[in-house]
C-alpha cells in the first residue's frame, strides 16, 4: 500500500489488517510509554487546506507518537493563500524531503492528483477532499463498531448500521459506506431527497426517508453535519423542520436498542442533527471515536511507512503482530 486515498483502494484484507494494527497500538497508547521509535527520522507534512481540528491534530499525535518530525502547514498564513498552485506546494514539501503529505483539499480529486503526479515521491493520505472521500475518519469509525460490536469478530458482519444526515456534501457519509459494506455490515442511508447525491442507488446501501423505520434494529447509528457552508441554497425549509424528521433526539435515543451506538465524525451543530442528551448520553461513543482516531491514524502511517511486510502485520496467522 503505497497511498491511501480510497477506501476502493483497499481490499477487505487491508482494512481488517489496518484495525488490528490499530487495536494493537491502542495498547500501547493505554501504556506509561506512550512513544514508539518506528518513524524516527522520518517527516510528515500535514497540508490542511480546509479547517480542521480533529483530523490535523490526531494525525499530528500519531506521527509524534511514532516518533515522527511533523510539519504543519495550512492554507491561511502560507502561499497557498497567495494563489500557489498545488503543484508547486508539492515541489516545496518534496524539495524539504518529505516522507509523506496528509493532505485535506477543498476540492474533490486533490489528493489523487497529487498521488498520481511525480510532484513528489512521499506517501499520500486523503484526509478529506471537497465532496469526495475521508477514508481515515471511515476506518476509525469501524474500528468504534467492531470495538463494541463485533465481539471476537474481525469484521461486522451482520450488524445494522444507519447513517443519518447531509450525505450529499458528506465524504464521512461515502468513505463509510463503502468500508463498512465491505466489511459485511448492512448499511442504510437516511436523508431527505434533496440532501442524497445523483447515483447513491449504485452505493451498496440501502436508502429511507423514514428515520423512525430505518432505527428498528439498528445496531449503530451514525449522524453527519449539515454542511452549511457547502450549501448555496436551501436544501430543507428550516432547521427547526430537518431536527424533527432527521434529527436525533431523547425520544429516538430511548426507542434505540441497549447496545446501540449513537457516533458522529464531528463538529456536531447540537440542537439540529443531534440534540445535547443524545450527543452526551451513555450509548454516546462521539468522544472515544476521536480517542480512536489517533490510534488509527498511527496504524495507517506505520503500514505506509515502516514498511511492514506481509505476515507481519498485526492479525495475520504468524502469530507476531505489530508490536512483537
Amino acid at each position: 500500500m503505497k497511498h491511501l486515498l480510497s477506501i476502493n483502494d483497499i481490499s477487505k484484507t487491508e482494512a481488517i489488517a489496518i484495525l488490528d494494527t490499530a487495536q494493537e497500538l491502542a495498547r500501547v497508547s493505554d501504556g506509561p510509554m506512550k512513544k514508539l521509535p518506528t518513524l524516527r527520522g522520518r517527516t510528515i507534512v500535514n497540508l490542511f487546506a480546509e479547517d480542521s481540528t480533529r483530523t490535523r491534530i490526531s494525525f499530528e499525535a500519531a506521527a509524534k507518537r511514532l516518533s515522527a518530525d511533523v510539519i504543519n502547514f495550512s492554507a491561511k498564513g502560507s502561499s497557498i493563500s497567495k494563489g500557489e498552485s498545488l503543484k508547486d506546494t508539492a515541489q516545496t514539501l518534496q524539495a524539504m524531503g518529505a516522507d509523506a503529505v496528509i493532505i485535506r483539499h477543498g476540492a474533490s480529486g486533490a489528493a489523487q492528483r497529487l498521488a498520481d503526479s511525480k510532484w513528489m515521491s512521499g506517501a499520500v493520505i486523503n484526509a478529506g477532499d471537497g465532496t469526495h472521500e475521508h477514508p481515515s475518519q471511515a476506518l476509525l469509525d469501524a474500528f468504534t463498531i467492531r470495538k463494541h460490536l463485533a465481539k471476537s469478530a474481525q469484521d461486522l458482519t451482520g450488524l445494522k448500521i444507519v447513517i443519518v444526515g447531509d450525505v450529499l456534501h458528506s465524504r464521512v457519509a461515502r468513505s463509510n459506506v463503502l468500508l463498512l459494506a465491505k466489511l459485511g455490515a448492512d448499511v442504510t442511508l437516511v436523508a431527505p431527497p434533496t440532501l442524497l447525491p445523483v447515483g447513491v442507488d449504485s452505493w451498496p446501501c440501502k436508502v429511507s426517508y423514514d428515520f423512525d423505520t430505518a432505527l428498528i434494529g439498528a445496531d449503530a447509528v451514525m449522524m453527519l453535519r449539515i454542511q452549511l457552508e457547502r450549501m448555496s441554497e436551501m436544501f430543507f425549509p428550516n432547521a427547526r423542520e430537518y431536527s424533527r424528521y432527521f434529527g436525533l433526539n431523547g425520544d429516538r435515543v430511548k426507542s434505540l436498542k441497549p447496545s446501540t451506538l449513537v457516533m458522529h465524525p464531528g463538529p456536531m451543530n447540537r440542537g439540529l442533527e443531534i440534540t445535547a442528551d443524545a450527543a452526551d448520553g451513555a450509548r454516546s461513543v462521539i468522544v472515544e471515536q476521536v480517542s480512536n482516531g489517533v490510534s488509527v491514524r498511527m496504524a495507517i502511517l506505520y503500514m505506509l511507512l515502516a514498511g511492514a511486510p506481509e505476515g507481519e502485520i498485526a492479525g495475520t496467522n504468524s502469530g507476531t503482530g505489530v508490536l512483537a
